[in-house]
């Protein structure tokens, strides 16, 4: 009967497995909510106002705004940029930029990093809250290994997703959500990883009118030196353990 019950669990989908996330009244009503954001985003064309070309024609506008009203301007561009990130929506990159061109580098960097990794923290916890549960019980057997890999050097392949831009923001986000990686840990990592990029956009921002395209940003050199910083960490507790390995098989002199 226990076998039953488990396989009844296991095709009923991601709203019935969490024991622990809620009644499915619950989820449904996030997930209705989140779909209707995002819905919205696209259907009033509020994607238009996170393109760098109405970043680049608003620009005077706004930052006549911001040396008119700096505090609400501020707190708008940081509201603005978690909802944008926690719904994994585009125009991320380009609000990094607009935080360069309205508050400069410091204010920027502060701004913006702590803004996407609030964001991408609220993404993952979403993504967990709806997915992970019904995930882990229904793929339980291939996804032990990947949660003993998270717990042992998932904040270092974590930091290295964040430093190499080669996997969308987003994506990291939902599924790192579905690992048993603690929010914590993936908050700090987060913040840390993405720092280097977040000052490479800020920076460029301060001369908007000098970017043509957001790919041309980011220069492939940069990005193999973010990647060489990312995998350092990795790559130094992989030798250290080959390194104790070797010297326990040694033989007593």
């Amino acid at each position: 009967m226990t076998d039953q019950s488990g396989e009844q669990e296991k095709r009923a989908g991601p709203w019935k497995s969490g024991r622990q996330g809620g009644r499915i009244e619950k989820k449904i009503a996030v997930a209705g909510v989140i779909v209707g954001l995002i819905a919205s985003f696209w259907a009033f064309g509020l994607y238009r106002y996170v393109t760098l070309s109405f970043l680049k024609a608003s620009s005077d506008t706004l930052r006549s705004l911001n040396a008119a009203h700096p505090v609400t301007v501020a707190l708008g561009y940081f509201f603005l940029y978690v909802l944008v990130t926690s719904l994994s929506l585009p125009g991320a990159a380009v609000l990094t930029i607009g935080g360069g061109a309205l508050f400069g580098l410091l204010e920027g960097t502060v701004a913006a990093s702590f803004a996407s990794s609030l964001g991408a923290t609220i993404s993952c916890l979403a993504s967990r809250y709806l997915f992970r549960d019904w995930v882990q019980d229904r793929f339980r057997a291939g996804v032990t290994g990947i949660n003993e890999g998270i717990e042992k050097e998932g904040a270092f392949y974590l930091f290295t997703l964040r430093l190499i831009p080669l996997f969308p923001f987003w994506l990291v986000n939902l599924a790192m959500g579905l690992t048993r990686m603690p929010l914590r840990r993936f908050y700090w990592v987060s913040q840390i990883g993405a720092l280097p990029g977040t000052i490479v956009y800020i920076n460029a921002g301060r001369e908007l009118a000098k970017i043509h395209s957001l790919k041309g940003v980011l220069s492939p050199g940069l990005i193999a030196s973010f990647a060489l910083i990312g995998l350092l960490p990795l790559g130094a507790k992989k030798a250290v353990a080959l390194y104790r390995t070797k010297r326990k098989r040694r033989p007593p002199r």
